[in-house]
This record gives C-alpha cells, sequence and structure tokens, in this order.
C-alpha cells in the first residue's frame, strides 16, 4: 500500500503553510507592506521592472597611485626631519617612483634600515650619489588599485543603503567599473551626486607662516600646501596655507549626524576613543592656533582653538542647507573613498516599460498556467486535478522563498519561473504515465501508483539535477539578469521536486484511501 507516515504529511502541511504566510504580502498594497517587518517582505521587482536608475561609475586608479606616492613622499619628509638628515629632490618620479637624495653620506647607512620600513612592499635601493628610490613592482601597484576598487563598492553600498533604497543592484564591471542599478529611485541627481563625491574629511593645522596671497605667488612652505575655501560667500578668506600633516582622519569617525546650532544647520560628529583621544592631543597642544576642517580638498571652515576639546566630539558649521547636512553627515557615516568616481554613464528606465513588461509576463503565465491546468485534467482526470492542485502550490512555495531570500525579480527571473512550472508539470507527467505502464502491465491500483511514483523519481531527479548544474554555471559566470534567471530556475527546482513527488504522492494516496477506486482514472 501507499504509506505515507505521520510525520510527512505534518512536513507538507508545514511547508504549505510557510509558503502561504511568505508570499501573501506579495498580494498587498505598498503601504501595507511598508508596515510589515522587515522579515515578511514581499519579493522587490528590478529595474527592468519597476523603472529606476542606471548609473555606471569608473575608480580613478590613476589618483591611486598619485595617493600612495604622495602618502610615501609625507613619510619620508617626517622621517628625514626628524632624523635631522639633509635631504633635497623630494618628490614622486614617474607614475610608480618615489625619490629623495641625501646629501651628506653618513645619513645614506645610518638611515638605510629606517627609510626601508617605509613601504616594504616597494623596491628600496640608495645609489652613490645618494638618490634614494622606492620603486612599486606592477603587481603590487595592481593588488591596491584593486583593493581600492573593492573598497569603494563596499562605501558605494554602504551610501545607497543609508538612503533607504530597497534592493539595489552593486557590481564590478571590467577592471575599474561599477555598475549601481537603483529601482523606483525618484532623484537620480542627488545619488549621483552622493556617490560621486569623494568624501575625505581630515583635519589640518593651518599655516601662519606665510598668508595665503604670499602662497598664491609660489611661496608655499615645505609641508604645507594652498587648498581653496568651500565658504566664500560667507565673506571668509578665498583660500588657506595649512599644514599637509593629517592631525586627525575622517576614519576616525564612528558617527555623524546633522542637527542645528543657533538655528542653523550643522554636522555633529563623535570620533572612536583612539581618534578622541587623538583630537584631545591635537587641541590642547594647540591652543590659540586655527585648526582646518578639510573636505576633498576644500576648506569647510578653521575655527580658533579655544581650549583643548576632550569629549571626542565637535561639530562641522558652514553655511549648509538641511538637505546638504543631511547628505554630508550620511557621506560621514559611509566612509570617504578611496578615489574619485567618475559617472560615465546614466540611464533612467520610466515605470512605464517595466509595467508593460509586468503584464505581458502576466499574461503570458497566466494563459500558460490555464492550459496546463486543462490539459492535465482532460488527459490525467482526477489525477489531473491533483497535478494542478501541486502546481500552485509549487507557484506559492516558489514566491515564499524569493520573498525570504529578499530576492529581486527580473523579466529574466519571470522566464525562469515559467519555465519551473512547465518542469514541475513535466514530473507530474513522468509519474502518470509510469503509472499507465504499471498498470498495462498486470498491477492493480496500489501496485501501479506505488510503482509510478518510485520508478519516475530517478528520471525526476536525473532530469533536474542536470539543470540544477547548468543554472549553477548561470549563476557563477552570468552577469546580473543572467543570475537572476538562474536564481530562479533553482528555487523552482527545488520546489517543483517538493510538490511533485511529495503533495502528488500525498494527495493521490489520500484519494485512494478514501474513495477506494476501482480504475484508475487516466
Amino acid at each position: 500500500m501507499l504509506q505515507f507516515p505521520k510525520w510527512k504529511i505534518m512536513m507538507v502541511l508545514m511547508v504549505s503553510l510557510f509558503g502561504l504566510v511568505w508570499s501573501v504580502p506579495n498580494l498587498l498594497s505598498r503601504d501595507v507592506t511598508d508596515r510589515l517587518p522587515t522579515w515578511l517582505q514581499p519579493v522587490s521587482l528590478g529595474l527592468d521592472l519597476q523603472g529606476g536608475s542606471y548609473l555606471l561609475l569608473e575608480v580613478d586608479t590613476a589618483y591611486v597611485v598619485r595617493e600612495m606616492q604622495a602618502n610615501l613622499v609625507e613619510a619620508l619628509r617626517v622621517t628625514l626631519r626628524k632624523e635631522k638628515a639633509k635631504y633635497s629632490d623630494l618628490g614622486a618620479m614617474g607614475r610608480d617612483a618615489v625619490k629623495v637624495r641625501l646629501l651628506e653620506a653618513a645619513d645614506r647607512e645610518r638611515l638605510r634600515p629606517e627609510l626601508r620600513k617605509l613601504e616594504p612592499e616597494a623596491e628600496f635601493a640608495i645609489a652613490e650619489d645618494g638618490l634614494v628610490t622606492f620603486k612599486y613592482p606592477e603587481p603590487v601597484m595592481n593588488k591596491r588599485i584593486r583593493a581600492a576598487i573593492g573598497q569603494s563598492i563596499e562605501i558605494v553600498r554602504r551610501r545607497v543603503d543609508e538612503l533607504g533604497t530597497r534592493e539595489p543592484s552593486i557590481q564590478h564591471q571590467g577592471v575599474d567599473r561599477i555598475v549601481v542599478q537603483l529601482p523606483g529611485i525618484k532623484d537620480p541627481d542627488r545619488i549621483k551626486a552622493l556617490l560621486g563625491k569623494t568624501a575625505k574629511l581630515t583635519f589640518h593645522m593651518v599655516d601662519d607662516s606665510v598668508t595665503p596671497e604670499e602662497a598664491g605667488r609660489g611661496r608655499v612652505p615645505p609641508g604645507s600646501m594652498l587648498l581653496n575655501s568651500a565658504e566664500q560667500e560667507r565673506g571668509l578668506p578665498a583660500q588657506y596655507v595649512v599644514k599637509k600633516r593629517v592631525e586627525v582622519g575622517g576614519d576616525q569617525l564612528v558617527d555623524a549626524q546633522p542637527t542645528f546650532a543657533n538655528g542653523q544647520p550643522v554636522v555633529s560628529f563623535r570620533f572612536s576613543v583612539a581618534g578622541g583621544k587623538k583630537f584631545g592631543d591635537t587641541t590642547r597642544e594647540n591652543s590659540g592656533k586655527f585648526l582646518a576642517i578639510v573636505l576633498d580638498d576644500k576648506v569647510i571652515s578653521a575655527p580658533r582653538i579655544n581650549e583643548p576639546i576632550t569629549g571626542g566630539s565637535g561639530q562641522i558649521s558652514g553655511s549648509f542647507t538641511v538637505r546638504q547636512a543631511q547628505d554630508l553627515s550620511l557621506l560621514l557615516r559611509a566612509g570617504a573613498l578611496p578615489a574619485p568616481l567618475q559617472v560615465l554613464e546614466e540611464r533612467t528606465v520610466g515605470p512605464d516599460l517595466g509595467a508593460d513588461s509586468i503584464k505581458a509576463g502576466a499574461i503570458a503565465s497566466l494563459l500558460g498556467i490555464v492550459l496546463v491546468v486543462i490539459f492535465m485534467v482532460v488527459i490525467y482526470g482526477v489525477l489531473g486535478l491533483m497535478a494542478n492542485v501541486a502546481l500552485v502550490l509549487n507557484l506559492v512555495l516558489l514566491t515564499a522563498l524569493l520573498s525570504v531570500l529578499g530576492a529581486t525579480l527580473t523579466l529574466p527571473g519571470i522566464a525562469g519561473i515559467v519555465l519551473t512550472m512547465g518542469m514541475a508539470v513535466d514530473a507530474n507527467v513522468l509519474i502518470y504515465e509510469r503509472i499507465r505502464e504499471e498498470h498495462r502491465l498486470g498491477r492493480g491500483i496500489i501496485g501501479s501508483v506505488q510503482a509510478g511514483f518510485e520508478r519516475a523519481f530517478g528520471t525526476i531527479l536525473d532530469a533536474n539535477l542536470t539543470t540544477l548544474v547548468a543554472a549553477a554555471l548561470l549563476f557563477q559566470f552570468g552577469s546580473g539578469p543572467i543570475k537572476g534567471f538562474a536564481v530562479t530556475l533553482t528555487l523552482g527546482l527545488i520546489s517543483s521536486m517538493f510538490t511533485a513527488i511529495m503533495v502528488t504522492r500525498l494527495l493521490v494516496s489520500l484519494w485512494i484511501k478514501w474513495h477506494r477506486p476501482k480504475t484508475l482514472p487516466l
């Protein structure tokens, strides 16, 4: 007889209940689903269905190399001054090296170990004339560029997530490009502005040994730099001379929030424990001097340090609007990009395309399901009706799995769903045809059904495993839309195996037990 233990019945019921609960939000309006918990959300629609923005960004890899050189130059300057060594010709050499000339022969051997430690990954050499060179090998440069691109992707993801965008797609493309797809975004210009800002925040001491006017005529002291002001419209100086040495970096920030001070929007920030101590030491040692707050190589403000700031927090004031204060806080929380991003391509996909696609996909899916339901009932009678119940449950389970995983549904994903519907019916066809063959060979009803399910299982498993292998390869080597097709196909195969082997068998078993038919309705 067809044996179906109680634990199997309970498992089928529990899985079916899971599918119903997690698929229901897909039938509700957006206003209702927004009030649901985060773990009970509907399937998100992709850019091709919902509309939104598409951005192709390029990481400035040359900037990464220049930053490597600039950091090493500054480290050399600090070390040589600390060791009181005489030097000249300090600076970058070409696109992959840094040089400095030690003027005294005694310093060349004395400082060799100290200088070598400044950049262990670079090729280090000291010539007979005292020329010290650090040359970056190509593999080292490529490794740091790849690291910068990976960091850029992560920071772009953080910035987009801070905006509350649902199901963004952020992917690495080619060597130095990033593809950003933002379904449902209504203000692409703001997104573009936020992603295009490096948001590198640093604190420097103002160099009062020379005026900005003198520095503008080429008299910038060594170790200092001339920066433009971001607040010229408020009557503040157009330029500042600041020390190149970074007193505290933005990487020490742990929080930044828009607030108000004296009725004006400001950005309140808070340092980590280490950053707060460093900030407190800086303000204590430079009381009465000016501290420049620099964002993306522009001085936001340069307040006087009247007393030590030891609380580890402070404010950035300026002529901010509320939106500007919110955006700056967002950028500081997400972190600074290691290199500027350039927008190479921007496309806005209208919702009409998505609406048409959804309508066409719904019509095609509904028509296909109706035809399959009619075919199964006509050919297999009551057993075909049971297969249709399993088919509907398969669709419910697939929708629930997509919702639980937070998947994004795209047009290729809809194609994967339609394909799995056909494969789910195909499994039932294999089972029923096998039952028919066993019955022709003289077996009874119970024996035919038992043998049909058991002997068709191997064929169904082989067919689904080969399709799963193809889906895995598509997911591994395909791009975004192809991966979406592979995900829906894989989940559909898993749910169809469950409904064909477990649900249909349970229904047939209960039907035989209750009705005790004399003939098979095939």
